[in-house]
């Protein structure tokens, strides 16, 4: 049963009370990040953090490895705000809560949304350790965060989707990538609902929608955002080949170890991107 969208959109209104409660800054870009760059925020001049515990009502992850807070601070002089821990539907969450952070971060002043994953691979071209750049996706296994009465202080009651993945911004992050000599696939993403890994015959129906990689996350996302105007665009970290497509059992510990193999070269890319964006939307 989805909530009222009354009550979905007085939630949030309430953590957005709680943020500019608490701190004064506005970004630019949100970046949401994946495992791979759990420390990313390392690497970025902070200016302060805001815990998710703070923010009254907000949903907190209870995944391994995802820590829960919001980080504001600068990429180069790029002023973004980093969701260090993401909320994932299979861990019991209404989906409004799943978007919520999403959503929050557009009321911060975000135009862009940066996202980024860790995803099994579908198309039999890629290999673990690789680069997708999002072109399209598929949401259709996970209820929309859309549903119910609609929100008219977020967006129109039949968003459009056929560019979902901004094409202006994926055209900067190709050329990046190039100037950084790092190979980039490009695809369409599909999000289960998780928490287990997919049957081999999920993930052969998979390929024949038009997948090339899987995860449990980003598409429900995508829709939030897109549905409140954000230009967004993302990257998702093949981290191994999905089901039946290897003789290896699936575990979470071989998609943390292949996101931390490639992560120097994962945050290059989002940092060269974020900085390449930023001139653009300016």
């Amino acid at each position: 049963m989805c909530k009222d969208s009354e009550e979905i959109y007085d939630k949030l209104k309430r953590c957005y009370e709680c943020f500019s409660n608490k701190v004064d800054f506005e970004p630019d870009i949100a970046l949401v990040l994946g495992s791979g760059l759990g420390d990313y925020a390392d690497g970025i001049e902070v200016v302060t953090e805001l815990d998710y515990h703070e923010i009254d009502g907000f949903p907190v992850s209870t995944v391994s490895g995802h820590q829960g807070k919001y980080i504001f601070g600068y990429v180069e002089d790029v002023p973004v705000v980093c969701m260090q821990g993401r909320v994932h539907y299979y861990e019991g969450y209404d989906i409004s809560d799943v978007v919520l952070p999403i959503r929050l971060m557009k009321l911060m002043g975000a135009e862009v949304l940066f996202l980024t994953n860790a995803s099994g691979g579908v198309n039999y071209d890629f290999r673990p350790g690789d680069f997708m750049l999002i072109k399209d996706q598929i949401s259709s296994f996970v209820p929309s965060p859309l549903i119910g009465e609609n929100i008219d202080e977020l967006g129109v009651r039949f968003p459009d989707m056929s560019e979902i993945y901004d094409i202006s911004l994926r055209k900067v992050i190709k050329k990046t990538a190039v100037s950084l000599d790092i190979d980039l696939k490009e695809g369409t993403y599909l999000q289960f609902t998780g928490p287990a890994y997919e049957s081999p015959a999920e993930i052969r129906m998979a390929r024949v929608l038009g997948a090339d990689a899987v995860g449990m996350s980003t598409a429900c996302e995508a829709v939030a955002a897109n549905h409140m105007g954000m230009m967004i665009c993302g990257i998702s970290c093949i981290s191994n080949m999905a089901s039946g497509m290897s003789v290896t059992p699936l575990s979470h510990k071989e998609v943390q170890a292949t996101a931390d193999r490639v992560s120097s070269d994962f945050k290059k890319l989002v940092t060269e991107s974020i900085k390449n964006i930023h001139f653009q939307i300016r």
